[in-house]
């Protein structure tokens, strides 16, 4: 009972640090198809979108148990991400005519050739697991289908976190909890300025040197983004 109790009060914790955080967030939420994510978007204005990467993931790892069928559905995907690649530099409103054009169709083709298949195999079948694992979170892998902003995966985040956990053993010794939410400030900031194609070195110089002369309400000026949009402003103006 008490073994129970505790493994409750550590989910409550886990789940509940990421709902407080996002508690006014109302964008889009993109992930895998972790289940502990579903307690994270109820009940507020978070959409949550599917990561085809993932689902790729899936059909590679049973391919050995069906070949031919792991293969199909890879070349699917690809087929995904090959209309994506066209519409990388291309404006919101064209990139979502793409996908509307192109990718609609062969997301509609892929989820009838598994709602095909997932009849003719066992429910224990590996292949059978990678097709649940898609159809369970179908709705969100379409979400990218209506709203341009919406990337195909996470790659973008799985590659961030990866920085943390090569940092992880330095990690350990933040000194306390109000260290780690430094670092994690900071980690934040720095994988912001690396999506923005910024120098993290050249930015945090110039925030730490400017700030204690920042009035509180100006600070929302030197956010990664912001900041950028200025210094392209300025340069115009040379």
């Amino acid at each position: 009972m008490l073994g129970t109790l505790k493994t409750e009060q550590r989910k409550h914790r886990i789940i509940g640090g990421p709902k407080c955080f996002l508690a006014d967030y109302g964008g889009v939420m993109l992930a895998d198809g972790y289940a502990g994510y579903n307690d994270v978007v109820a009940g507020n204005g978070i959409t949550r979108a599917g990561c085809w990467a993932h689902l790729k993931r899936k059909f590679v790892d049973a391919e050995k148990a069906e070949p031919q069928f792991a293969r199909e559905a890879v070349e699917r995907v690809r087929s995904l991400y090959a209309i994506e690649r066209q519409a990388k530099d291309a404006a919101a409103d064209k990139r979502l005519a793409l996908r509307r054009e192109q990718s609609a169709s062969l997301v509609a083709g892929f989820r009838q050739q598994l709602l095909d298949s997932k009849g003719q195999l066992l429910p224990n079948h590996p292949m059978a697991e990678a097709i649940n694992y898609a159809l369970g979170q179908w709705s969100e892998l379409t979400v990218f289908l209506a709203d341009p902003a919406v990337p195909i995966d996470n790659n973008v985040s799985e590659r961030e976190m990866k920085r943390i956990v090569l940092n992880r053993k330095n990690s350990l010794f933040v000194g306390n909890p109000r260290g780690g939410r430094t670092a994690a400030i900071l980690s934040s900031l720095t994988s912001t300025c690396r999506r923005h194609d910024i120098d993290p070195q050249f930015y945090c110089t110039q925030l730490l040197t400017n700030q204690p002369v920042t009035p509180t309400a100006d600070l929302a000026q030197w956010m990664p983004d912001q900041w950028t949009l200025r210094q392209e402003a300025l340069l115009d103006k040379l």
